[in-house]
């Protein structure tokens, strides 16, 4: 069932852009389809910043779709750009392939053991599939497919004819370049991603200059594939265009409106798009969004192709926490596929939904993420009461679904702290894992793991993928004997209450109320007391006997929550550690 579309009068940053988007689509393009557009660049591992190039326009398209208007959301996959270097890291690539270098990226071989045809096939893959899992709906066009089957050779044509006019747009911010500064490398888990990275963006020239002048076009070889080229000739009568390669020396002249192996230079191709698609709504990263970036060119540049600049907000980067611990990005960066193992999609969505483009945030992939999860519960539970605030109300409902409706969700949505623990514990065994969690609520036990599906396999998936070895958790085998011993009488006292009230506490609620309220009892209070009945030296006395606890169930100071590991380690096994 569709979910009910939001309130205009809702204040959150989405609506606020949807507003604008509907306004300017029916000044430019009445009765036509409202165009949102992303821009991705496959040129290796499409990352958790990309991600937000994606997410924004979809946040704003699908609340569009909500109030009734129809909309395309456009990603363009710049297939056809060059490939510019060899990234670190990525699994089944050495360093023949930056013999590559210069190709567009559909020329270049995918890593080896890839079931794609290609580069740019096999980074793309892997994002669509998030996008499903995410509830992302859009329209792929592909730039190689484009430009190879002549779609835009009038654009082409058009854009070498005023030439001189994009040359002297581009005059006027190019400057010359101080010798770059050498910064020192942050750690991954301190960087930022940043969310515009690829999409024609780093390092691409704007045009062609020789000594025949400035060319808004850059040939591919005909020879070696590679854009190492220079534009030596051009008629604009007869469209022959000569060119020389200089990385092998190859030069043909040939007739431009017939040929289709090049393509426009990135400040003016994606202008050109935004004509061509008649694009309302495209965010940009904070680096195209300086004086003389692409998008502030581009601004100028689409009115030689008829065109208007869109709605574009600028973005900020995506932070990564606990990436040091990945392994397996292998010294990459996160991607959202990365992210979807160890979270829900509904969470992913919301991190992206609920702060402003300009806001910068980051994603946990570290103990974080417990916490983040924690938020997300309280926040759910807030909606269904009715207490949540109208902006944490629609970020939630942009979360949890899109205009087509929810997106599936975890039937018994048990805290991902808990499942972690449970996970952690028992190593792998679904049936002790049942076990365990039924035990949280006997009222209500699960009836099948399936139950506490997909979190439970996202939570597992954190443990054993990002959590360091030194701070797994494993069960001694044995009693630890001579920490046993050298108890003394409040101790051993402490030891009993516990074990005395096991039986009658044997839930999650149980068990908690049971471990804060032996040291309560010990001094003298009831078990039920709170702390602003109790004197400060209490929680002390807590924190001592919890480190006693672990360290004889686990052998250290800390581990998972102590009613968890206690329903893990089951009734028997903790009455024989601690000596009964």
């Amino acid at each position: 069932m569709p979910i009910v579309a939001q309130s205009t009068e809702t204040t959150d940053w989405v609506s606020r852009f949807a507003d604008e988007v509907i306004e300017e689509s029916e000044r430019r393009a009445p009765g036509k389809p409202v165009v949102v557009a992303s821009g991705l660049s496959p040129s290796g591992p499409i990352h958790l910043g990309n991600l937000r190039e994606v997410m924004t326009p979809h946040l704003v398209a699908d609340e569009v779709r909500r109030r009734g208007h129809r909309v395309r959301h456009l990603i363009s996959w710049d297939d056809y750009d060059r490939y510019r270097k060899v990234p670190a890291g990525v699994p089944g690539v050495d360093e023949t392939w930056s013999e590559h270098i210069g190709k567009p990226l559909t020329s270049v071989p995918a890593p080896k053991g890839s079931a794609h045809p290609n580069w740019a096939e096999h980074f793309k893959a892997a994002m669509v599939e998030s996008l499903a899992e995410m509830g992302v709906e859009f329209d792929g066009i592909s730039q190689t497919a484009q430009y190879t089957s002549g779609v835009y050779r009038e654009q082409i044509l058009h854009a070498m004819k005023h030439r001189g006019d994009i040359d002297a747009i581009l005059g006027q911010y190019r400057t010359k370049k101080a010798p770059a500064k050498k910064q020192q490398q942050k750690p991954v888990d301190e960087a930022e991603l940043e969310a515009a990275e690829g999409s024609g963006a780093a390092g691409e020239d704007d045009g062609s200059s020789g000594a025949a002048g400035y060319f808004p076009y850059k040939p591919y070889c005909g020879n070696c594939e590679k854009d190492f080229t220079t534009v030596t000739s051009y008629d604009d009568d007869s469209t022959e265009l000569t060119y020389a390669c200089t990385e092998c020396g190859f030069s043909e002249t040939v007739r431009l409106n017939e040929f289709n192996r090049g393509k426009l230079v990135w400040k003016v191709d994606w202008p050109m798009r935004w004509a061509y698609e008649g694009v309302i709504f495209e965010p940009s990263g904070v680096d195209h969004s300086s004086p003389g970036s692409s998008f502030q060119v581009g601004g100028q540049i689409v009115g030689i192709f008829g065109g208007e600049q869109p709605i574009g907000p600028m973005y900020a980067f995506v932070g990564i926490s606990g990436m040091a611990k990945m392994s397996s990005s292998k010294g990459g960066v996160p991607t959202p596929g990365d992210a979807l193992k160890i979270m829900e999609p509904q969470l992913l969505r919301w991190l992206y939904a609920r702060r402003r483009p300009n806001q910068s945030f980051k994603i946990a992939f570290d103990q974080e993420i417990q916490r983040l999860y924690d938020e997300w519960d309280r926040l759910d539970a807030k909606v269904d009461d009715g207490s949540a605030l109208p902006g944490d109300v629609a970020a939630h409902s942009r979360a949890v679904g899109t205009a087509d409706g929810e997106l599936p969700r975890t039937p018994r949505p048990l805290p991902y702290r808990t499942l972690a623990s449970v996970a952690d514990v028992t190593g792998g065994h679904t049936d002790q894992a049942l076990r365990i969690l039924s035990d949280l609520d006997p009222s209500n036990p699960l009836g099948s793991l399936d139950e506490a599906r997909p979190r439970y396999d996202k939570a597992e998936a954190w443990i054993n993928n990002h959590v360091p070895a030194d701070q797994r958790t494993i069960v001694r085998a044995e009693p630890d004997a001579e920490l046993l011993k050298s108890l003394d009488e409040q101790g051993q006292r402490s030891l009993r209450l516990l074990l005395d009230g096991l039986a009658a506490n044997w839930s999650l609620d149980g068990l908690t109320h049971l471990v804060y309220g032996v040291p309560k009892v010990q001094a003298g209070f009831s078990a039920d007391a709170t702390p602003k009945e109790l004197p400060p030296e209490i929680k002390t006395a807590q924190r001592s006997f919890f480190a006693l606890l672990y360290h004889l169930l686990v052998g250290r100071d800390t581990g998972p929550r102590l009613p968890t590991l206690l329903l893990a380690v089951g009734q028997d096994r903790v009455r024989a550690l601690l000596g009964e």
